[in-house]
């Protein structure tokens, strides 16, 4: 929200006009438009915040790196056979759901498991349907994809009392094994860096001067601290100005998003220069209002998603359609970790502890591709599991 502004005393000299006045317009200028390699800062004057500046610019380029070698698991216990997974999805309408989703199918191929997807739709009722099924089939480790395992608390226990593991993703906050509750692993990357990287992106692409508008989904307690630490990142840049705290239900964004991106571009106008969503398929939904309103695909508002790094993510970010950048989750990688996760439970092993790198994709750096996973990953999973 924007932070009320001390009244100016009545005897002020032209020349104290003056410099507030250019102050003023160039806050409200934002950022020009975007060049071939994605939008650039401003540059009408000093930025906002010199130090947050000069550390989230650091920040963004080794983040925007490619290339890297692999830097997770290269050893593990050889692949157990005869397995049957089966994946709980939040809603396989979450394109990283359905992501993870696919590279645990492709994973579960190459180690000679059985894979069952259960949608649960979004609701919290066909979430705790979707659980009591999987628990019924009796599987040998059951994926908790992309929702709060304690909205299935009851499933959850049976799951613990029969013995099957769970694997979650973005089930709870933080990266690793979680006893409250129990779940053998939870793989994601670190909620509190992805936050970080997005606001900084902003920052360091704005050159500290930019009018924000956040989309949550205060309903996932996961995305509601990702949004919540990236509120207080933007907050560290006085130059920063978060216009807006959008609530919009993942399930709902289809019907909702172009609605009220319409209504903001109305009461905002040209002091929106930014948006950061908690997920990449608002800008999806958001596109048509966009274009609508006149908007030029390649911003301003420059749009970032801190997750999930979907295809369709890519195609918008490549094509410079009101997307600029993602904070991808990989998660093809994140499938075949989730399968390399169970095989060390199988075996009586523990979590390997492995964590994605953290990563920026923008038109410059993607080179055309769809996904992004750290280099190196299938052909490591394989030697493991080839003992």
């Amino acid at each position: 929200m924007h932070r009320n502004r001390k009244a100016a005393p009545r005897a002020v000299t032209a020349r104290s006009v003056a410099i507030a006045l250019l102050v003023a317009a160039t806050a409200l200028t934002g950022c020009e438009r975007g060049s071939s390699n994605g939008p650039t800062a401003s540059t009408n004057g000093p930025g906002g915040c010199p130090a947050a500046q000069a550390g989230a610019r650091a920040a963004v380029a080794r983040a925007e790196r490619t290339g890297t070698a692999w830097n997770g698991p290269t050893s593990g216990p050889a692949a157990v056979s005869g397995k049957t997974i089966v994946y709980v999805a939040q809603t396989m309408t979450n394109p990283g759901v359905a992501g993870v989703a696919n590279g645990v199918r492709d994973a579960a191929r190459v180690i000679g498991w059985n894979v069952r997807v259960i949608d649960g739709g979004g609701s919290p009722a066909g979430i705790q349907a979707a659980m009591s099924e999987a628990v019924a089939l009796r599987p040998s480790g059951i994926v908790i994809g992309g929702f709060d395992p304690g909205s299935t608390s009851q499933q959850v226990a049976q799951a613990n009392a029969a013995g099957i593991p769970l694997v979650g993703w973005h089930a709870v906050a933080s990266p690793g094994p979680s006893r409250r509750p129990e779940l053998f692993t939870n793989v994601t990357t670190r909620v509190e860096d992805v936050a970080r990287i997005s606001a900084q992106w902003i920052i360091s692409l704005s050159n500290g001067r930019a009018g924000v508008v956040l989309i949550t989904d205060a309903s996932i307690p996961f995305a509601r601290q990702k949004s919540e630490l990236i509120r207080k990142e933007l907050a560290t840049c006085a130059g920063v100005r978060l216009l807006a705290y959008e609530n919009i239900p993942i399930p709902d964004a289809s019907s909702r998003t172009p609605r009220e991106i319409s209504t903001l571009l109305s009461r905002f106008q040209s002091r929106w220069t930014y948006s950061v969503a908690i997920n990449d398929l608002y800008f999806a939904d958001a596109a048509p209002a966009f274009r609508a309103a006149g908007k030029q695909g390649a911003g301003p508002p420059f749009n970032i998603g801190a997750g999930d790094g979907d295809p369709s993510a890519f195609q918008r970010i490549n094509t410079r359609q009101y997307q600029a950048a993602t904070v991808p989750e990989p998660l093809s990688q994140q499938g075949w970790q989730i399968v390399d996760e169970f095989n060390r439970a199988f075996s009586a092993r523990p979590a390997s502890g492995y964590i994605a790198p953290i990563h920026v994709s923008t038109a410059a750096n993607s080179a055309g591709a769809t996904t992004w996973d750290p280099p190196g990953y299938r052909e490591a999973y394989r030697r493991i599991w080839g003992g």
